[in-house]
């Protein structure tokens, strides 16, 4: 796909069967280190759980350099997302927030309370809710809308009004929001060109279109990017500065 660096996450997913935890924390460690110039690393855990935030602050200690997936059953803006955000602020890193109604992060409408209440951190959306919301006429419960695009959605305004809102282009839902109406994706890239950041969150074994999510999104954001300039900011750019890494030099 010709990525040059790979963002690990952990899901941070503990229960019964895993009372210790996932052993993925340690994992994205070890392949971070073990390979520094190709792989970094997010912090995670279950909000809900008591020892959320120590844990987070643990990972955070050992070098991670953002907060997420963050996909667990809470609503957006509650007290146990409000703790992460705190985390996220005292050790100035982002969060990555997967959106979908009714299961992961809900109460969307509210999310801006957390934008507001938190303007130094930066929060990066993706995922159902987060890319049925880019137009007026989402219908509550469909987070994979089909047909033109009605302008001036949720997201739209989010990104709009909050300069720490950020969006993840990845999976399927952020891909098919692109395909979805072109003509108004090429505009949406170029009022938004400085918070939108690529990403894959798909199997990417194979890494060619048409089976990899990833390679067909690169292959969508180079064919409707407004510029060069635009099309290597949400490439590359955006994300290298949202998580503090040393510019990519382009020949």
């Amino acid at each position: 796909m010709g990525v040059t660096t790979t963002v690990l996450m952990p899901s941070g997913d503990r229960g019964p069967d895993h009372p210790g935890g996932s052993g993925e924390h340690e994992a994205v460690l070890a392949l971070s280190r073990a390979f520094p110039m190709k792989f970094v690393f997010f912090a995670n855990e279950v909000p809900t759980l008591a020892d959320a935030r120590q844990s987070l602050e643990r990972q955070l200690r050992k070098g991670a350099i953002g907060i997420g997936e963050q996909k667990f059953r809470v609503d957006c803006d509650s007290p146990e997302m409000v703790m992460v955000a705190e985390v996220a602020r005292e050790f100035d890193v982002p969060i990555l927030l997967h959106f979908s109604h009714g299961l992961y992060n809900r109460r969307f409408e509210r999310f801006h309370r957390m934008l507001e209440r938190f303007p130094t951190v930066n929060f990066i959306g993706h995922s159902g809710a987060w890319w049925a919301n880019i137009g007026k006429d989402y219908v509550e419960g469909i987070d994979s809308p089909r047909g033109p695009v009605n302008a001036g959605g949720l997201t739209d305004r989010y990104l709009r009004d909050y300069p720490n809102c950020f969006a993840d282009l990845s999976a399927e839902t952020g891909y098919r929001a692109i395909i979805r109406d072109e003509a108004h994706y090429r505009e949406f890239m170029r009022r938004h060109q400085d918070q939108l950041v690529f990403g894959s969150d798909c199997d990417d074994g194979v890494g060619r279109a048409p089976l990899c999510t990833g390679a067909r999104t690169i292959a969508a954001i180079r064919r409707l990017a407004p510029s060069k300039d635009i099309e290597r900011k949400i490439l590359h750019g955006n994300s290298r500065r949202l998580l503090k890494l040393a510019p990519l030099r382009v020949g």
